[in-house]
Order: structure tokens, then C-alpha cells, then sequence
């Protein structure tokens, strides 16, 4: 079967596959599962070669988070991989696989294995040179690494510190081992110099402290040190109204593109150790909160459920998903009481920039993974039984309990 294309330097828009959550018929063949098995037809596994060791990289969730892939579909695409040859496993951090029990993920529910990424203790990693601001390096975990085929599995959600986390989030923040995550990507920011300690006063840094309704700024007087949460900060400027006279702090947008940067470059070191053959991106456009499946808690969705996408280009597919979030728009009665959204219909914004400020613009990261020649931002967007057609295909008639049973 020929493979869909995702070559940048092609002419034409990659091919993204899109099932909807929507229904035409209350037929099973029309319903929203038979729609995933199709998107990962068209996705075509014939490149994955017997005996190929698959991984297959999502997020199992961690504490209360229960809102990551089913593993109703976890399993169907796993036993897709079966049915083509490849040896398939389920991996994920050592703490998410460690308890993923608590969500439903085991290797019976699932039909494989589920493998930490760096092994029970987080240190079977191979180091991969960065050179990106004050990154030197990153340790890439080895169950990627050592992988022949990558199912990039990803739940589609809010992201405080982005924006978004999708395709290239999963792969690029999971791709590493625990100190990478932690102590380079999301200290990313700690290599700009934003704030000016000779300007400031011991007063002054707590007057800046008390202004941050997000409390996103920490002070020690005892060191005379002021730290800067950016993960959390929304971008409200009040800390700079404080500041007016002083001139000690500074936020400028690059501060908050960095994050999104290496997340491209994080991305890509993961998947320059494929074959491009054997890449595919599979995105869960359903239960879509305002933060990351990482927090651990049970959330309300912000965005009606919009369906599942494919792609063999992870630029193409990340494009198509932010482009139908857009679409569908922010339930805003469902929007946590914490997070202060800008929700003024006369600035263009995102939905995800709305819950977490312009400077984390989610398209950002698609505009440094395709410099990156990591895919192309033009997509053709491809419906699978979309519910107009289904609609008008013949209902089959009612019949329950068709599986095998005990009767």
C-alpha cells in the first residue's frame, strides 16, 4: 500500500486522517471506535516488519488523572500492530507505568507489555547533545532509543506551560528521563536574565511577590533571590505595573518561546533515531481539559469532544488538532475557577492562549518542528465516515448482546 505523504519538501499538504466524534448512524460500523480502526487503516502499518519491536509512547496518567486514551483504543491499536507483524508495547515514565493499574492500563487490558521509558529506576537513557541555551545535553530514554517502530499515542489537552501538549509534547518531554523533564525543559527559562538583583530592593521583591495574583514569584531574602514560576504565569503584567519606577524585572515573549523550542528539538532528537517509515501519529481529540494529564486530577473538559486524527506527520497532524480546537471554541462555563482566561471576543486568540496568555501561543512549537524540517504546517484534512454519509446508509437492524457469551 502506497504511504500517505508527509515529505516537507513535497508540493503537496500531508495527509491527516480525521474520524468525528459525531455520528450519522446509529449503525456500529458508523460509530466512533470503527472510525479509529479506519484512521489507523489509512495510517498503514505494512512498513512495520515482523518481529519489529513497536513502541507504543502515551501518557497512563498519574494519581486522579483519569482522562487519558481509554484503553478500549489502546488495545484495538495494539492488536493493529499485532495483526502487521510488530512486537508491541505500551511505555510511559516509571511512576505513570508503575501505577497505571489505577487506571484501568495492565498488559492483559492492554494485550502487550507496558515498559517504564528508562527502566524501574529512570536511568537507562542514552545522552543526547542539545547545545540549546543553557542545555547542553538531554538523556533520551532507551525504550524509545532502542525501538525500531514509535506509535506516538497522544491525548490532546490544555498545557499551562505551552499552551498545548499533543503529538510532539508526548515524544518530546516524555522522550527524556525524569531530570531532563524537570531540571532542563522546564528550567529552560532560568537562561534569560530576568530580573536585575542590584536594581532591587529586599521591599521592592516582596512588593513584586504580593503583586502576582498567580503567585508565580518567589523571593529569599536570606540569598536575595527572586524566581519566576513562567510554567505558570498567565502573562498579566501586574508585577511590571509594580515595577513601573524600579525597572528590575522584565517578561519579554522569548522567554516563553524557549520552552516551546526545545520542546521542537526534543522532539526531533527522539525521532531522528527512526526510520521515517515507521512513524506514526495518532491524536485523541476527546475529553480535552485546560492542563496536562501530569497534574493528576480529575478536570472538567473545556472543549466538546472533536474525535481522533492521523498522520504520518507530526507537524501536519499537531496543525489540524489546534486548528479544530480553534473551531470548536472554549466551553467557558466549564473553565476551573483558578485559571482567569482572556476571554474578549475582540482579540484573536487561541483557545489554549485564552486559558494561558498570548506569549504561550500553541502554534509556536509548529513553527519550530517544521524549521526544523520535522513536517509541513499545510495538511489535507481527510473525514473517515463522516456522519453525512453514514447518514444515509442503511440502519442495521437492532441486535444486542452479539458477542460471545455464557448463554
Amino acid at each position: 500500500m502506497e504511504v500517505p505523504n508527509c515529505n516537507t519538501m513535497s508540493s503537496k499538504p500531508s495527509v491527516v486522517y480525521y474520524g468525528s466524534i459525531q455520528h450519522g448512524n446509529p449503525g456500529r460500523f458508523a460509530s466512533f471506535s470503527q472510525k479509529v480502526d479506519e484512521v489507523v487503516k489509512k495510517l498503514d502499518f505494512s512498513t512495520i516488519e515482523k518481529k519489529d519491536k513497536v513502541a507504543v509512547k502515551m501518557h497512563l496518567g498519574f494519581n486522579d488523572g483519569y482522562q487519558t486514551i481509554p484503553v478500549f483504543f489502546v488495545r484495538r491499536i495494539v492488536k493493529a500492530v499485532k495483526d502487521a507483524g510488530g512486537y508491541p508495547y505500551v511505555t510511559d515514565n516509571p511512576t505513570a507505568v508503575y501505577n497505571a493499574v489505577n487506571r484501568g492500563y495492565t498488559s492483559e487490558t492492554c494485550g502487550c507489555p507496558i515498559l517504564p521509558t528508562a527502566g524501574v529506576k529512570d536511568g537507562y537513557t542514552y545522552k543526547t547533545k542539545i547545545k540549546y541555551k543553557n542545555v547542553d545535553s538531554l538523556e533520551l530514554v532507551g525504550s524509545l532509543h532502542d525501538a525500531d517502530v514509535l506509535i506516538d499515542l497522544s491525548h490532546v489537552k490544555g498545557h499551562n506551560s505551552c499552551g498545548y501538549g499533543g503529538a510532539i509534547k508526548n515524544i518530546a518531554l516524555g522522550g527524556f528521563h525524569g531530570p531532563s523533564r524537570w531540571r532542563k525543559f522546564h528550567a529552560i527559562h532560568e537562561s534569560f536574565k530576568y530580573w536585575d538583583a542590584e536594581k532591587c530592593t529586599p521591599e521592592h521583591a516582596k512588593k513584586l511577590v504580593k503583586s502576582c495574583p498567580k503567585k508565580c514569584l518567589n523571593y529569599d531574602e536570606e540569598k536575595h533571590k527572586l524566581t519566576f514560576a513562567f510554567d505558570m504565569c498567565n502573562q498579566c503584567m501586574e508585577c511590571l505595573e509594580v515595577d513601573t519606577d524600579i525597572g528590575c524585572m522584565k517578561i519579554r515573549p522569548e522567554y516563553f518561546y524557549a520552552f516551546q523550542e526545545l520542546m521542537a528539538i526534543g522532539a526531533k532528537a527522539v525521532l531522528d533515531t527512526f526510520d521515517e517509515n515507521k512513524v506514526f501519529f495518532i491524536n485523541f481529540l476527546i475529553d480535552i481539559t485546560a492542563l496536562c494529564d501530569c497534574w493528576g486530577i480529575a478536570q472538567p473538559h473545556v472543549i466538546n469532544d472533536i474525535g481522533v486524527l492521523g498522520s504520518r506527520d507530526i507537524v501536519a497532524i499537531e496543525a489540524a488538532s489546534l486548528d479544530l480546537v480553534a473551531k470548536a471554541g472554549l466551553i467557558e462555563s466549564m473553565i476551573p475557577l483558578f485559571i482567569k482566561p482572556n476571554l474578549d471576543p475582540e482579540i484573536d486568540l487561541h483557545p489554549f492562549a485564552r486559558l494561558f496568555g498570548p506569549m504561550k501561543n500553541p502554534y509556536l512549537v509548529l513553527d519550530y518542528a517544521e524549521k526544523l524540517g520535522m513536517g509541513s504546517k499545510e495538511y489535507k484534512l481527510v473525514e473517515l465516515l463522516s456522519a453525512k454519509k453514514t447518514m444515509k446508509m442503511k440502519t442495521p437492524k437492532s441486535a444486542f448482546e452479539t458477542e460471545p457469551s455464557f448463554f
